[in-house]
């Protein structure tokens, strides 16, 4: 994977990781949430790739993993609809403040 994740992310691209962990019963909100955000975000041209993850031991935690050719593109895609609704209803429905956090390649 870390040489895909190399092809990908041009040279001072950005990754970003997002966590989210479901308070107590809303588990299944925040992972219908992940799973609406995911298709129209893979959809706009600037993203590289972006994926859902739900943790395997926990199942109130949930990640979203998504790669962008630079910060412009990341923010860009911050104030699009879909991402704001998203941002909107899962912030309800976590048990922390919001963990999102961006991130380059290193090696």
């Amino acid at each position: 994977m870390g040489s895909q994740l190399a092809r990908d992310v041009p040279q001072g691209g950005l990754t970003i990781f997002g966590r989210f962990h479901a308070r107590e019963g809303c588990e299944a909100q925040v992972a219908a949430a992940v799973a609406k955000v995911v298709p129209p975000t893979r959809a706009e041209p600037d993203c590289l790739g972006i994926e859902g993850y739900g943790d395997t031991r926990d199942p109130r935690l949930f990640f979203i993993h998504s790669r962008w050719p630079d910060e412009a593109a990341f923010d860009l895609h911050a104030g699009l609809p879909h991402t704001v609704r998203f941002l909107e209803t899962v912030q309800s429905l976590i048990d922390h403040p919001l963990d999102v956090r961006r991130a380059r390649r290193t090696v």
